[in-house]
């Protein structure tokens, strides 16, 4: 049995995937790609892959994680060639490596996610740095949402490790973001950009980054 990781992105093509979607989409390439995969038990096996911290549909990213079981060895680079070439265009394999079989999951690993967003501002370059400096030293943020029938309430503030401004320039502004994102919590960019005071749904969400608990020694965790 092996268990290797990927870090794959996830471009303009495929933004819109749902998870599941996203899921049958890797089990058919590998499939196709004839590696060895590992297969749960019971009444319907399936392939045994895991993804870290789902996007939502909309979203880019080039720092997608996924974990996948092979019943026997196979080099990372022999896995990249094979997958590769059955990928459809927005998805392509930054990295593979070799991860123990006794690691915890990945899904319990991921702890901060770092956003890129895109959006119009009407606020002058002040006012929208003043704006972020504001919701930083803010110590809670109260907010809710409504998801289905439920309304959920929660301090919003705790959910945001940082926030800066990349770029401003002919009103259209890019901010970064580095949310929370574990198991007691995640931060979703559209959420700080209503913070902030915008009207408007980011024109652009990409992922940058996903920082993990535990990293391996050879590489960051992008």
């Amino acid at each position: 049995m092996q268990r290797l990781r990927l870090r794959f992105s996830r471009g303009e093509e495929v933004k819109f995937l749902s998870h599941l979607d996203l899921i049958r989409l890797w089990e058919r390439a590998l499939r196709r790609a004839g590696v060895p995969l590992a297969y749960s038990e019971g009444f319907t096996p399936h392939p045994r892959l895991c993804l870290a911290a789902p996007l939502p549909t909309g979203v880019t990213s080039e720092a997608e994680f996924m974990d996948v079981w092979l019943t026997r060895w196979l080099a990372p680079s022999s896995f990249s060639a094979l997958v590769k070439r059955q990928l459809p265009i927005g998805i392509s394999i930054n990295d593979v490596w070799i991860i123990g079989l006794n690691v915890p999951s990945l899904q319990s690993q991921v702890r901060l996610a770092e956003y890129s967003v895109g959006i119009e501002s009407e606020k002058t370059r002040q006012e929208l740095e003043q704006a972020v400096s504001s919701l930083l030293s803010t110590k809670e943020f109260p907010w809710h949402h409504q998801r289905d029938t439920e309304t959920r309430y929660y301090d919003l503030r705790t959910l945001i490790d940082d926030l800066w401004l990349i770029s401003y320039q002919d009103s259209r502004c890019v901010l970064g973001m580095r949310l929370r994102c574990d198991s007691q919590g995640s931060g979703r960019p559209e959420q700080v950009t209503a913070a902030l005071g915008f009207q408007q749904h980011p024109r652009v969400i990409h992922r940058t980054k996903l920082i993990l608990g535990i990293e391996r020694s050879t590489s960051n965790s992008t």
